[in-house]
């Protein structure tokens, strides 16, 4: 799934991705709106991970939709 979609789609997604990354806030979605490189620092903010773990995690997550 592109970039475009998931922006298209990010209330829809917001829920999914709350199930997979519990440590995100409502705030942390309100303000990514679809915007992966916000997403992937607020997974290294929250989870401790390298930029390389979150983008990853991001990646998988989206092909995996």
């Amino acid at each position: 799934m592109n970039a475009d979609i998931i922006k298209g789609k990010w209330k829809q997604l917001s829920g999914r991705i709350k199930e997979k990354w519990g440590h995100l806030t409502d705030d942390d979605l309100d303000v990514a709106e679809g915007h992966s490189e916000y997403l992937v620092g607020k997974l290294q903010e929250r989870y401790g991970w390298s930029k390389d773990r979150a983008e990853r995690e991001v990646r998988d997550f989206s092909t995996r939709l």
